[in-house]
Formats: C-alpha cells, sequence, structure tokens
C-alpha cells in the first residue's frame, strides 16, 4: 500500500510539474482538445468492437461485412467443430507472437476495407499464408509425420518448388477457392447489433420524421 502512495505522488509531482510550465491561458483549450480525442477514442473502440478481437470469438471476423462469405464458408465446412478463426490465422508458438501479429495484420485489414481496397476475392498475403500453414502442419502433425509421411514444410518452401501448399490439394477446406463477396449474396449469419445506443436511434428517427 505504501508503495502505491509513493508511486502516486511521484506521479502527482510530474504532472504538477508539467502544468507549472504550461502558460495558463493554455490550460483551458488543452484540457477541451485532450477531452475531444479521449472522447473520440474512446468512442472508435466502442464502435468498432475493438475488445471483440481479444477474443477467440469467430463472430468478431464479422464486424467487417466483407468478411461474410468467409465466416459463412467456415461454418459450413468440416473445420467448424473443431477450429476458430485464430487457430488458423494466427500464430500459436507464444502469446507476445499471437497477438503482435493479430494487431498488425488487423490493423493491415482495418486499413484496406476503410478506403474500400479489398478485392471481390480475398486472399491471404504471403505472411498470412506461412501462418496457415504452419497451423495446419500444427494440428495434423501425426497425419504428416507418422500417418502418410508426407513430412513437413513451409509455405516459403513450397512457392519455391519444393513441395505443395496444403490447399493445393485440399482446395474446398475451409474457405474454398470460390469464396468472394460475391459469390453468396444473401447469406444468413449472426450478425452482431448495432453499437449506436437506442436513445441515438430515437433521435435520429424523430429528426427524420
Amino acid at each position: 500500500m505504501k508503495a502505491i502512495k509513493k508511486y502516486l505522488n511521484y506521479i502527482r509531482t510530474i504532472c504538477a510539474a508539467i502544468m507549472n510550465q504550461i502558460p495558463s491561458k493554455l490550460i483551458f483549450p488543452l484540457i477541451i482538445i485532450g477531452g475531444i480525442i479521449t472522447g473520440l477514442g474512446a468512442y472508435i473502440v466502442y464502435a468498432s468492437k475493438a475488445h471483440s478481437y481479444l477474443s477467440n470469438d469467430p463472430s468478431a471476423c464479422i464486424n467487417c461485412h466483407v468478411m461474410i462469405p468467409y465466416y459463412q464458408s467456415w461454418s459450413r465446412s468440416s473445420h467448424t467443430v473443431w477450429t476458430n478463426c485464430n487457430d488458423c490465422h494466427v500464430p500459436h508458438s507464444n502469446i507476445f507472437s499471437k497477438y503482435t501479429f493479430k494487431a498488425i495484420d488487423g490493423l493491415y485489414h482495418s486499413a484496406v476495407f476503410t478506403v474500400n481496397g479489398e478485392s471481390q476475392s480475398i486472399r491471404s498475403r504471403k505472411g498470412s499464408s506461412n501462418v496457415i500453414m504452419e497451423n495446419c502442419i500444427r494440428c495434423h502433425t501425426h497425419l504428416n509425420t507418422a500417418f502418410v509421411k508426407t513430412g513437413m514444410i513451409t509455405y516459403s518452401q513450397a512457392i519455391k518448388g519444393k513441395g505443395k501448399a496444403c490447399w493445393d490439394c485440399h482446395t474446398k477446406v475451409p474457405h474454398m477457392r470460390i469464396s468472394s463477396l460475391s459469390s453468396s449474396p444473401k447469406i444468413i449469419v449472426p450478425l452482431s447489433q448495432s453499437p449506436v445506443p437506442d436513445w441515438l436511434k430515437d433521435i435520429m428517427k424523430k429528426n427524420k420524421s
């Protein structure tokens, strides 16, 4: 308890020293600007359901509507019972690499989707393909080494002609090559509720009428 109080006093001292260096006429505008930035940041986190990406729930992927065909093809595949999206699409060597990869890949997806830069047929990049193939081998190690003895190669080796990627033969597992934004126009999936609160929806309806 004493250590916590000491730490808090230390923080207060630093804050007071910083405030003393700021001209008094700038303090109020800076508080307003800081409040706006904090409020917008909090709203973006809330509206984007950022917390859902910390879970293993596959429905988090369809926060972005462009991922709906891929969620649907996974949900209809044999992998549904055994896997979720993270089982295949992020590294599992340690928790740091898992969430670092997830954050970088997620930010890339967000940037592309925000500017409508995605193609009709979304396919994994080389880095993602390496991770996916590593996870194929991780889950099917016994099959690859003891049963059919195909061995274990990386995706980088596969594209150099030293073997085949898993999906070169298993073309329908789990998303299939035909999955695209226009391949399933009437898909029904469990979309999450709108982040807009009911009271705000009521106000918006009244303004329209």
